[in-house]
């Protein structure tokens, strides 16, 4: 069965699971919750436990809880996310604040925090230590890369380097957790953790420079609006590699753009249209596909190093779902 048929059947066994640990009241927590579980998603982060543990012999009962608090805290970080960003669209549907509003946006995600730690570490397991040490530090990264995102919105000019640092922490160490918590609980070696770990970090990094990419130049199907990272004044790739290698005039115009804030749907189509002209023309574009698969083969390699009895080809499918939508 490929990734996505066995996703299907994920949201039901996630709703029983969610009625055995959640509660029905107070409703303006509970109903915020529910809500965001049931927006959609593809369901990479528990497929990917599913299939590291799957890699050593285990079975789907002995990860489905931790791949369900998993799941919970990737959907925390989107609620958290969407209110920082001012989104009001997320795959396609109102975001949870805008719903339901930002307290209860603000609240529900902090609970489904709480509630996804406690769900990732289980109560049983003989790797309880293990899995919170690494839940806990992903938990900090993620928080420290999301600050950093922020915190580039206001600064002129940051460098790739810092950009991978950010994207690493606020994306792809969830990905390498999911991988890592898969492969403790089936109790493999550290040296398979570590790869299958820096697996998950690397095509994460080869995720978000396509995520970004498509920001831009991708199309309304993805369910957010085109050009969000421009009018947010995001410093993805493609802003820091234009300013790179962009003529001198271009150079001062995508800086310019990226100091204003657009006050009507007029300036905001333009500032778009504007900024996308100089990533074109000053070749990011092709800078950013290039990159993106250089991450990805560095990922692949280290997969191809793990050693196990089982076939890797689930979790080969699941890098190529993610890296290969249509740039």
């Amino acid at each position: 069965m490929n990734p996505m048929e066995y996703a299907k059947q994920l949201p039901e066994l996630f709703k029983k699971l969610h009625q055995d640990f959640f509660k029905d009241t107070p409703d303006n927590l509970y109903q915020p919750v529910a809500y965001a579980m049931q927006s959609g998603g593809k369901y990479i982060r528990p497929l990917l436990m599913i299939y590291a543990n799957e890699l050593f012999g285990g079975k789907q009962e002995d990860v489905v809880c931790n791949a369900y608090g998993i799941e919970l805290f990737h959907n925390f970080t989107l609620v958290h996310d969407d209110i920082m960003d001012h989104a009001a669209i997320r795959r396609g549907k109102p975001t949870v604040f805008k719903k339901f509003g930002l307290n209860a946006g603000i609240l529900s995600g902090d609970f489904m925090f709480i509630k996804s730690l406690q769900l990732c570490v289980g109560s049983d397991s003989q790797y309880r230590m293990e899995l919170f040490d690494l839940i806990s530090k992903t938990a900090i990264e993620i928080h420290e890369g999301q600050q950093m995102d922020v915190d580039f919105e206001s600064q002129d000019m940051v460098s790739e380097e810092e950009y991978i640092q950010m994207i690493c922490y606020k994306t792809a160490v969830l990905l390498a957790c999911s991988l890592q918590m898969g492969a403790i609980i089936a109790g493999t070696s550290k040296k398979n953790q570590e790869l299958l770990y820096e697996f998950g970090r690397l095509i994460g990094i080869a995720f978000q420079i396509q995520d970004d990419y498509l920001d831009s130049f991708g199309d309304q199907q993805v369910g957010k609006r085109i050009g969000g990272d421009i009018l947010n004044n995001k410093k993805t790739l493609l802003y820091i590699s234009s300013a790179k290698l962009a003529s001198s005039d271009d150079r001062v115009k995508l800086i310019e753009w990226y100091q204003q804030q657009t006050s009507s749907e007029d300036d905001e189509i333009t500032k778009i249209s504007e900024v996308k002209e100089i990533f074109t023309r000053s070749g990011a574009k092709e800078y950013c596909k290039d990159q993106m698969n250089k991450y990805l083969q560095a990922g692949l390699d280290c997969l191809h190093k793990v050693e196990s009895d089982y076939s890797k080809s689930k979790l080969l499918s699941i890098a190529d779902l993610i890296t290969k939508r249509e740039l």
